[in-house]
C-alpha cells in the first residue's frame, strides 16, 4: 500500500504554502500529492483558495517524482474542452505524471455564489459521462468531432497531445451512478473515508457493474482519500483533532477521544501508530492500493513527517 497526501486548497492555501508542501512531499518521498477543486466548502468560511489547474503548473515544474492531480474536479465548473486542453498541457509539462480526477459535483452553495449552473443529479452525471468521452477523444491523435447532448466540437485538434493518456480517476461511491461510470471508464476509483466493511461492500457493487460491461474489476486501481486524525501519541492526536474540528467549524460533544471513536465508525482513519496500521491493513487485504491522508495544518510538517517515517514504511509491503 502507498501513502499519499491530500490538500484541501480552499482552506487557506497560498502559493508559498503550496510550494513548501510540494518540496516537502518530494523530500519525504511521498508518491503522490492530490488537490481538491473547490472555491470553498462553507459560504461563511471563505479563505485563500488556489485554482487547482494553476497549482498543477507549479507542481509540474517544481517536482520530479510525485504524481499529482485533483480529487476531483466537478464537471460543472468548466467546459470539458478547456479541461481537456489543460490536462494535455500539464501532462506534457510534467512528463506524464499528471492524473485526471473528475466527478459530478455536489456543493450547490459554491455554484450559487459564483453564478454557476447546478443541474439536477441526473443531468450532472450525464454531463460527467459525456465529459469523459469528449476529453478522451480530444487526447487521441488527430482532430475530434463530438456530438453529444450537452457538448459538441467539430474538427478540434487538441495540441499538444498528452505524453500518455492521463490516468482517469472517478471519485465517489454512489452505487447506481458513480460506480457504474467507474466500471465503464475509470483507470482508478477513489472513495472517501470508507471503513473496511463499507469498502468491501462497494467492491462487490463495483464488481457487478464490471460484469455488466465485461470488465475485470482488478484492472481498476483502488484508492481512498481520508480525513485522518493520526499521531505517535495521545498529545499529538489531540492536537490534530482540535485542528480538524476548528477547520471544519465543528463542535465536539464529549472528549476528543470520543470524537475520534465516532469518526472511525464513519470511515476516518484515527489513532496512534498501531491503530492506524491495523485500519490500513484491513483495507489492504481487500485490495486498497493507496490512501491519501489529508494534510490540513499547512503551518506544520508534523503529520507528513510522521506518515513518512512511521506509517508508510510499515504498510509498503501490505
Amino acid at each position: 500500500m502507498r501513502i499519499g497526501l491530500m490538500v484541501e486548497g480552499q482552506n487557506g492555501l497560498n502559493w508559498e504554502r503550496w510550494r513548501h508542501i510540494l518540496a516537502l512531499a518530494e523530500r519525504l518521498k511521498f508518491p503522490s500529492v492530490f488537490r481538491s477543486d473547490h472555491y470553498f466548502h462553507f459560504i461563511g468560511q471563505q479563505q485563500d483558495s488556489l485554482d487547482a489547474f494553476l497549482s498543477f503548473v507549479m507542481a509540474a515544474s517544481e517536482t520530479k517524482t510525485i504524481r499529482f492531480g485533483q480529487l476531483v474536479s466537478p464537471v460543472t465548473f468548466r467546459s470539458p474542452v478547456d479541461v481537456g486542453r489543460m490536462m494535455a498541457q500539464i501532462s506534457v509539462l510534467s512528463g506524464g505524471r499528471y492524473v485526471m480526477g473528475l466527478g459530478a459535483g455536489w456543493n450547490e452553495g459554491e455554484h450559487t455564489a459564483y453564478g454557476l449552473p447546478f443541474p439536477p443529479v441526473k443531468e450532472r452525471f450525464e454531463r460527467l459521462e459525456e465529459a469523459v468521452q469528449l476529453i478522451r477523444a480530444l487526447h487521441e491523435p488527430g482532430p475530434t468531432t463530438f456530438a453529444g447532448k450537452y457538448y459538441q466540437v467539430t474538427g478540434a485538434d487538441c495540441l499538444p497531445k498528452p505524453v500518455t493518456r492521463p490516468t482517469l480517476i472517478i471519485g465517489g461511491a454512489g452505487e447506481k451512478k458513480t460506480l457504474k461510470l467507474v466500471a465503464k471508464y475509470a483507470d482508478e476509483w477513489n472513495g472517501v473515508g470508507m471503513t473496511a466493511e463499507v469498502f468491501k461492500h462497494k467492491l462487490e457493487v463495483l464488481g457487478q457493474h464490471c460484469d455488466a460491461v465485461g470488465r475485470d474489476p482488478k484492472s481498476i486501481h483502488k484508492s481512498m482519500m481520508n480525513f485522518a486524525l493520526v499521531g505517535p501519541n495521545e498529545a499529538a492526536l489531540d492536537r490534530a483533532t482540535e485542528q480538524f474540528i476548528a477547520m471544519r467549524g465543528m463542535t465536539a460533544s464529549g472528549s476528543l477521544a470520543d470524537f475520534r471513536a465516532a469518526s472511525r465508525v464513519r470511515g476516518m482513519i484515527a489513532g496512534t501508530t498501531n491503530e492506524v496500521i491495523d485500519q490500513l491493513g484491513r483495507l489492504a487485504e481487500l485490495g486498497m492500493e493507496e490512501v491519501q491522508f489529508q494534510h490540513f495544518n499547512f503551518d506544520s510538517d508534523e503529520v507528513p513527517e510522521y506518515l513518512a517515517s512511521e506509517i508508510a514504511p510499515r504498510v509498503r509491503d501490505l
